[in-house]
């Protein structure tokens, strides 16, 4: 199902369906539209979907300076819990992506590893790119990067797969002002164009204690961006004022709009045996968050402690014990 998101009177709504948006076209017929395939906000009097009972249309407003065309890319995700997305290119259109991340490609798209944040291939001094490789070495990245360019005719396909269980999340960075902060390991592809930096917490406390570190990663331009939540992912809106209190580790990514601060979780005795660490994040709007309901180090936390090498029994639940592990055949 497409979805839209409309701006009018200095706000942004969305995801909409199409009769939803239709409906707000309606009643804001001077203001904007934006779905997946679009590059650029466009006025809703010139969308054919949208445009019925609207009058007027005014030229679609310029792009930032300085913010480059991101391609335009379409992607199906596939799978429930283990997932991938597949990303069709036109000819001349390229993605980027996490070294490793790819799962399969057509033959007639080419692969170039790059140095740096992957905002565009080729392009910059030398300063620019060591700057951007600087950038993912402080977020615990690789220094490089893959451009994936399709340089054959007509379509070409390429997917990359999660790192572990959970969801892919396409996010357009128009619908969130062209700016989103997500934690360090979240990003999985991105259409060429996007440029991956650095966000700084200011706070020191936040900083030791939030979970995700001093640095966060800030992805910024006008194209889609694809991040990957383990578990279950959850998106909320957060009003102006309103605050969420979150576990530190199941903070996926939010709008630069949302206050990101911790605060002690409860006294001592529910600090220290609560089982949910001594600071919990607090999330304030407005503004979006997306939240995930198992974070990795959950999962390898309990993995690790369920390793044989650290204590763990591989016949837990059976009655038996090691007799049960010899009469169904696991002798590993």
């Amino acid at each position: 199902m497409t979805q839209w998101y409309l701006s009018y009177d200095d706000q942004q709504v969305g995801p909409l369906d199409e009769a939803q948006a239709a409906i707000q076209a309606r009643q804001h017929p001077q203001g904007y539209a934006w779905r997946e395939g679009f590059t650029a906000w466009v006025p809703v009097a010139e969308i054919v979907e949208l445009a019925s009972g609207t009058a007027g249309g005014r030229p679609v407003p310029p792009p930032p300076p300085g913010t480059a065309k991101a391609d335009e890319i379409d992607f199906k995700i596939f799978g429930a819990e283990m997932q991938f997305v597949e990303v069709e290119l036109d000819p001349g259109e390229s993605v980027i992506a996490e070294a490793g991340a790819m799962m399969y490609k057509d033959s007639s798209i080419v692969m170039e590893t790059i140095f740096g944040d992957g905002s565009g291939s080729g392009g910059g001094g030398l300063m620019d790119k060591l700057l951007g490789a600087g950038k993912r070495l402080l977020t615990g990245e690789s220094l490089f990067m893959t451009v994936f360019t399709h340089n054959g005719p007509g379509k070409g396909h390429a997917a990359f797969g999660a790192p572990y269980p959970g969801n892919i999340i396409p996010i357009p960075l128009p619908s969130v002002g062209g700016t989103l902060i997500c934690q360090k390991d979240s990003f999985l592809c991105a259409a060429k164009g996007v440029a991956i930096g650095i966000f700084f917490q200011r706070r020191i406390l936040t900083g030791l204690f939030g979970g995700e570190g001093f640095i966060m990663q800030k992805l910024e331009g006008n194209g889609i961006v694809f991040v990957h939540a383990g578990g279950t992912m959850v998106e909320r809106r957060l009003g102006p004022g309103e605050m969420v209190h979150v576990d530190t580790g199941c903070i996926v990514a939010l709008e630069p709009t949302v206050d990101f601060d911790i605060q002690q979780a409860g006294g001592i005795k529910t600090a220290l045996f609560g089982g949910e660490g001594l600071f919990l994040a607090t999330l304030r709007g407005p503004g979006r968050i997306w939240l995930q309901s198992l974070p990795f180090s959950r999962l390898a936390g309990r993995m690790l402690q369920a390793a044989p090498q650290r204590g763990g029994r591989k016949e837990e639940g059976s009655i038996l014990g090691s007799l049960g592990g010899l009469l169904d055949g696991d002798n590993r």
